[in-house]
């Protein structure tokens, strides 16, 4: 289990302005709320937070938020990234209350995909339809990903929500929220054939057919070159006369 350590400073400045200088001097802006807990401006290094983010559990565990000398558990709620460049432009964290059930999104680990029947033995493809789904649960039974076995789907067949296997005390939150159970995740299917191999197949038809077309316009040459052959020698070969 990874464990995560922010360090943060209250920040009294607020507004567009004040963010901007905050960024330009190597701050990331942010705020912390939740647990009936006033909400807190904070600011962080901005370095330290991408070094955590190229980390994926960073996005699905609870973190430990240092503010001074207090410390309390936060999950990370939302990120506003630079719309082209690395860089972030503000975080969001919510307090854990141990008592209370989060709604998290959590990545999807799709294992066994190289041993998967589908694509082994059928030379199927396969297609991720989710990458990620949201649930619920305590923060302590919260985990840092899914796993989703491909193992046994065969080819032109899913697997949906309701096949993925989920740890004690998680829930999908979309079951709890009248989803669709009949959801797919993940499928395999045969290998769609695309405009361009399509068109590069009736080419190398057309061509073959021209090629077989001049093949036999070649021989019939032959064969009246022939007969002309055979006719000019009868032509010219002297005729038995009867005495």
């Amino acid at each position: 289990m990874n464990e995560f350590e922010l360090i943060a400073e209250l920040r009294e400045d607020v507004g567009k302005g004040a963010s901007r200088r905050l960024r330009r001097d190597g701050k990331l802006p942010g705020i912390v709320y939740g647990t009936d807990k006033n909400v807190n401006m904070i600011m962080f290094n901005h370095n330290e937070i991408m070094h955590h983010l190229e980390q994926e559990a960073f996005y699905s565990r609870v973190l430990t938020l240092k503010i001074g000398k207090t410390k309390e558990k936060v999950v990370l709620k939302d990120l506003q990234r630079h719309p082209f460049k690395r860089s972030l432009l503000h975080i969001d964290l919510q307090r854990v209350d141990e008592e209370q059930s989060l709604t998290m999104r959590i990545p999807l680990h799709f294992i066994n995909e190289e041993k998967c029947i589908g694509v082994k033995q059928d030379g199927g493809v396969i297609s991720h339809l989710m990458t990620e789904i949201e649930i619920v649960c305590l923060p302590k039974d919260l985990p840092e990903y899914l796993d989703v076995d491909m193992l046994e789907v065969g080819i032109n067949e899913a697997l949906h929500l309701t096949d993925i296997k989920l740890p004690e005390g998680v829930q999908l939150y979309s079951m709890l929220h009248g989803g669709d159970e009949a959801q797919p995740v993940v499928s395999v299917h045969i290998p769609k054939v695309s405009a361009a191999d399509e068109a590069a197949e009736a080419a190398e038809a057309a061509e073959a057919a021209e090629a077989a077309e001049g093949a036999e316009g070649a021989e019939g040459v032959d064969v009246t070159a022939e007969s002309a052959d055979a006719s000019t020698k009868e032509e010219t070969e002297p005729q038995d006369s009867e005495s």
